[in-house]
């Protein structure tokens, strides 16, 4: 297809049909949503494994300029055939493809030998940070020749305007008592170290600090013995009556009506802080310090507005990588927590930031080769 001089790019985005989508489709739905607002056409096609799809999906590829494919979604594992079929098809008709991944050396190895199927029709890659795209390139799949480049992913949630005092808030101002309250946004999960925050409780506790932790989000599904092995840390540090968790929080007013009443939120990465934590943009929103360790790589937020912005005001607070628990409950008995400063408003440019990665990547290809936008880097 060529370029259209003068006239927006356009963009087909696939998605499922999932009533409950993933963080990944999340972010391939809301970058439709915001692509207008900033002179980028886009639309979604969902995709639900049946061959009748086939040529509505054709017809569909008649009218954009790019394909774009999120991976890893969820949905996919039991669509994993029609996302590479859409690629194929989306060659043939001369159409951009375009792939965003999100994750790649956490995922099982199986899961990345299926999705390494796609990348043979793909002609750009979008890495979701540095970190992703530096695990990526240890795999052989990094010989194949596409060009690449870095797209800031933003929070999928946003601050409301008006916040839900519910009961479920009613209870965690109940239990924590004016207690000095430790938070935990997100999925609970082993590679995320998500007990990490109970150690750094324990720590407090030991120094005379009197402290409530508040984790706000459930354990993932499959999980394991997740649960059971969190439950019995909990017992272990002797933090049974300083632990609360929500579970599944269904509105974003009532996820940050809990949010607001968090005086710190603690996270330990195995990695280290990676620009593709999505929950802790949506964590910046509140305006509370953050404290996590620091990835390793110096440049992992060069291409990210919003972190840049977060680390400048303080409100990102980076230890460092190897920090342990009494690092952190010292960093966090020496804070100021007596004056609470006004929330950040980045929801909005973060998304710009997004889709303006992902129309620079598709104007590059196009033609428009003096693109100004976020994250687009050299062909390898």
């Amino acid at each position: 297809m060529l370029f259209r001089k003068g006239e927006p790019e356009r963009a087909l985005f696939l998605v499922s049909r999932a009533a409950t989508p993933c963080g990944v489709e999340m972010f391939a739905r809301g970058a439709v949503r915001f692509s207008k607002p900033n002179g980028f056409e886009a639309t979604c096609f969902a995709l639900d494994g049946h061959f009748s799809e086939i040529a509505p999906l054709w017809r569909e590829l008649a009218h954009v300029d790019a394909l774009i494919v999120n991976l890893p979604m969820v949905a996919w594992k039991r669509t994993l055939f029609t996302p590479a079929l859409a690629l194929f098809l989306a060659r043939l008709r001369g159409v951009h493809t375009i792939i965003v991944l999100h994750e790649w050396a956490d995922l099982d190895w199986r899961r990345r030998f299926v999705l390494s199927f796609y990348f043979v029709f793909a002609e750009t890659v979008l890495f979701s940070s540095p970190y992703v795209r530096a695990k990526f390139a240890r795999s052989l799949l990094a010989s194949v020749r596409f060009s690449i480049g870095l797209v800031p992913i933003p929070a999928n949630i946003a601050r409301p305007p008006v916040l839900i005092r519910t009961a479920l808030c009613e209870r965690v101002t109940e239990k924590a008592r004016g207690r000095l309250i430790l938070g935990h946004f997100g999925s609970i999960y082993p590679k995320k170290q998500s007990t990490f925050v109970l150690d750094v409780a324990a720590e407090l506790k030991s120094m005379g600090r009197d402290v409530f932790v508040v984790f706000i989000g459930g354990f993932i599904k499959d999980g394991g013995d997740v649960e059971t092995e969190f439950h019995a840390r909990v017992t272990a540090l002797g933090l049974d009556d300083d632990v609360l968790l929500t579970g599944y929080v269904e509105t974003d007013a009532e996820i940050y009506s809990i949010l607001d009443l968090v005086d710190v939120f603690v996270y330990s990465f195995a990695e280290g802080l990676t620009s593709r934590r999505g929950s802790i943009l949506a964590c910046l929103q509140v305006g509370r310090p953050i404290l996590v360790n620091q990835s390793a790589n110096a440049d992992e937020f060069r291409h990210h507005p919003s972190f840049q912005a977060a680390i400048e005001r303080s409100t990102l607070r980076l230890l460092p990588t190897a920090a342990d628990a009494k690092v952190f409950a010292n960093a966090i008995d020496a804070l100021d927590l007596s004056c609470k400063p006004e929330p950040m408003a980045l929801f909005d440019q973060a998304w710009r930031d997004a889709v303006l990665a992902i129309k620079a990547a598709v104007s590059y290809r196009l033609g428009a080769r003096n693109v100004e936008g976020v994250g687009r880097e050299s062909t390898p």
